[in-house]
């Protein structure tokens, strides 16, 4: 069976805004007709931390990351509100099933965490970010 998504995250798309001082950020917009569950991680002082997770409805945008993006990969991974992976790379790291901020992505089952197969994002050293998730069409 299909995916009903489509991986158009992949044409995650820097976001410039009107005439506003530009804020650093990382955007997450959900065009599907499914509720989304997304984590994120970066580098973060020399290691990995995974923060999660922002439940986004059906067009609807999270701001993920407010801070200035000083790093230019982040690692993106989304699930339904079922369970099911909508978003999933080839990248490892921790994820837990509430809300949590995670340091490191090794050893995630031995230190009481899940393992989640994230994609990476190169967000080409841009100040902001959105990336898409979208329903594939049927």
């Amino acid at each position: 069976m299909l995916n009903k998504f489509a991986i158009l995250a992949a044409l995650g798309l820097p976001f410039f805004g009107g005439t506003a001082p530009a804020q650093a950020q990382f955007s997450v917009c959900n065009q599907s007709f499914d509720v989304v569950n997304v984590a994120v991680g970066q580098l973060n002082r020399g290691a990995f931390r995974t923060r999660g997770w922002w439940k986004i409805g059906p067009n609807q945008c999270a701001n993920v990351i407010r801070d200035p993006l000083d790093t230019r990969y982040i690692y993106v991974f989304a699930k339904d509100v079922f369970g099911k992976e909508i978003l999933s790379g080839a990248v490892s790291m921790c994820v837990a099933p509430d809300r949590f901020v995670i340091d490191g992505e090794q050893d995630c089952l031995v230190r009481g965490y899940l393992d989640a197969p994230f994609i990476e994002v190169d967000t080409q050293d841009t100040e902001r970010w959105t990336l898409f998730i979208a329903a594939r069409p049927e």
